[in-house]
């Protein structure tokens, strides 16, 4: 991580080496990384906007949605993947934002997350 806004925005990086365990299987002849692993990428970059409130720090988390993924650009060994997250609230240990991943400056992959905190969340239930 490069830049951490607590609440707000996260900033940071991946490079993919040739050494990642998925690049011999996916393809043998043109390997690139797979989109649940650029998903995963730019989840953890967005968990970082929120998580690093007070009281949030080593928080389980779960989603609820993953939204509006698009894969703009195939991401090949030797490439990084700049990435920005971006929370646009956060009330009640439910987050919802995106993130957005670039490659040289153009964009690669984005999706757009609503992220829930049982703990936190649980707190807000009606009593029984």
């Amino acid at each position: 991580m490069c830049e951490l806004v607590p609440g707000k925005f996260a900033k940071g990086y991946k490079n993919f080496s040739f050494n990642e365990w998925f690049f011999p299987c996916h393809f043998p002849d043109e390997p690139n990384v797979p989109g649940f692993i650029q998903i995963e990428a730019l989840t953890q970059m967005f968990l970082m906007t929120f998580l690093s409130l007070p009281g949030n720090k080593g928080k389980k988390t779960s989603f609820v949605t993953v939204n509006n993924a698009h894969f703009k650009k195939k991401i090949v060994p030797g490439m990084r993947l700049d990435i920005e997250s971006t929370c646009k609230m956060y009330r009640r240990g439910v987050a919802i934002g995106s993130s957005k991943g670039y490659v040289d400056g153009e964009l690669a992959c984005e999706a757009e997350f609503t992220v829930a905190i049982p703990d936190v969340l649980n707190q807000f239930k009606p009593k029984e």
